[in-house]
């Protein structure tokens, strides 16, 4: 009898120690922290020095993130007063019927020199027709394997996409074309990996998802990372040659909707002319 006491007790210790990490993982995963990155390059035209990005991906809306937790965000991303807005794609979880409420609160961002977005891996599989037509909708321009011209002043920088690297197709050439050496560039992809297959120094700054940041860290290392590359592209700001990239832990989570040592994060990029 003493002995089942003994079992009974220890599974009860044991149940309470994972109710109790699971209700901190379900905190962190709900605190979302601003981070502030300086972006310097000798690229960035006198016009756009100082000038602040706001850069989110993974939002995964659905039964992990609310409406009044995205509509927090939101309002948090309008009070930094940001100049560009940019999206990293995985707007929902998957669903589809996710997809007409998610863009219905991203369409109240405000940035005076727009609001780009590429789709991720969960848009192409839920439904990335409605997705763009969404994005559209709401004043979103998508980047996937298309690029833009932004202009502020008599200066202006250019910013493409490429379709996600799982489910679909990339052609950088699109962004590629018309730049010079001096002009500043910056590529959104979705998921990090394909940074493995940009050759050229054309590009000066790339930014991804898709990562999590691991979601669940040890010292800085995930012990599951969606990236063939290991820990390389797991988080933060990395300089390859001319080309620097940025990869968020990104504002919502997968299952399970748990965070540890790595908070989701609205990522605030100030460019400065070096």
């Amino acid at each position: 009898m003493k002995r089942f006491y003994w079992f009974f007790w220890k599974l009860c210790v044991i149940g309470l120690l994972v109710v109790l990490l699971f209700a901190i993982g379900y905190y962190n995963a709900h605190h979302v922290k601003i981070n502030e990155v300086e972006i310097a390059s000798s690229d960035v035209p006198p016009a756009f020095d100082g000038v602040k990005i706001v850069f989110i991906a993974d939002i995964h809306f659905g039964p992990f993130l609310s409406t009044p937790q995205l509509a927090e965000i939101v309002e948090r991303i309008n009070r930094l007063n940001p100049d560009l807005i940019l999206l990293g794609g995985d707007y929902v979880l998957i669903r589809q019927r996710y997809i007409a409420p998610v863009f219905s609160e991203l369409g109240k961002l405000r940035a005076p020199l727009g609001i780009y977005g590429v789709l991720g891996n969960r848009d192409q599989r839920s439904d990335p027709d409605l997705t763009k037509m969404k994005m559209k909708e709401y004043g979103i321009m998508c980047c996937d394997n298309k690029s833009y011209w932004v202009k502020k002043g008599g200066d202006s920088i250019k910013i493409g996409g490429v379709g996600d690297l799982w489910y679909d197709t990339q052609i950088p050439e699109n962004t590629l074309r018309g730049l010079k050496e001096t002009d500043f560039a910056i590529l959104l992809s979705h998921h990090p990996d394909y940074l493995e297959n940009i050759h050229s120094d054309l590009i000066d700054l790339t930014l991804s998802g898709h990562t999590h940041g691991g979601q669940v860290t040890i010292v800085g290392w995930a012990p599951i990372l969606p990236s063939v590359y290991g820990q390389k592209y797991r988080y933060g700001l990395i300089r390859s040659g001319n080309t620097q990239s940025y990869i968020t832990s990104g504002v919502g989570t997968v299952i399970p909707p748990i965070r540890f040592f790595c908070p989701p994060e609205i990522a605030l990029l100030r460019l400065k002319k070096k």
